[in-house]
């Protein structure tokens, strides 16, 4: 089973890169950084005749990358109690994917993956974090996508994510599933 890597985090090896790469240490993915392409905000046609349009920018190559893969890892930093800007950019994109006549199948699709979801911040992340895994589950759900677990990680300043031994084993336990899932394919 092949493995992509959607990074929303902004800062380079931010805490939860840190947490991420040590998850798939060894392991062969596609990793997308989002910070390093265009994604224009959505412009909601959802209900107009014509739908929605090209934009120009680079959200259907990363969807199309995404999509060739069977297990989806969603690494973000924990902003505003809330996902990174650049992650909830892209999933709101998910509105047009529905549309799209190209990925008329996109429900059926994603019901054949498996997402994993890899967060970390500072403040009680483990807490005030669990409303951002709650809001993964639902946007999951709403497209039929399997939510086999997550990881959350405390770190607010570059590097602390190193204090966090939980998380790290936590990383280290989905590596253990993620190899036994790649190597059965």
């Amino acid at each position: 089973m092949s493995i992509a890597v959607i990074y929303g985090g902004t800062r380079q090896n931010g805490n939860t890169e840190i947490l991420t790469k040590r998850t798939i240490k060894d392991l062969e993915v596609v990793s997308l950084h989002l910070k390093e392409y265009t994604i224009k905000p959505i412009e909601d046609m959802r209900h107009t005749e014509a739908g929605f349009q090209d934009v120009g920018d680079d959200y259907n190559f990363l969807m199309d990358q995404m999509m060739q893969n069977d297990i989806l890892i969603f690494s973000t930093p924990i902003y505003w109690y809330s996902m990174s800007g650049t992650m909830k950019n892209f999933i709101d994109r998910w509105s047009q994917t529905l549309r799209d006549p190209k990925y008329k199948d996109f429900r059926d699709r994603m019901s054949k993956k498996k997402a994993y979801v890899i967060i970390a911040g500072g403040d009680s992340p483990h807490i005030k974090g669990l409303p951002l895994i709650q809001q993964f589950n639902y946007i999951f759900d709403f497209v039929g996508l399997p939510f086999e677990g997550y990881i959350i990680g405390e770190g607010n300043k570059p590097g602390d994510i190193y204090e966090d031994q939980k998380a790290f084993y936590a990383a280290d336990q989905l590596h253990v599933t993620l190899t036994s899932l790649s190597s059965s394919s």
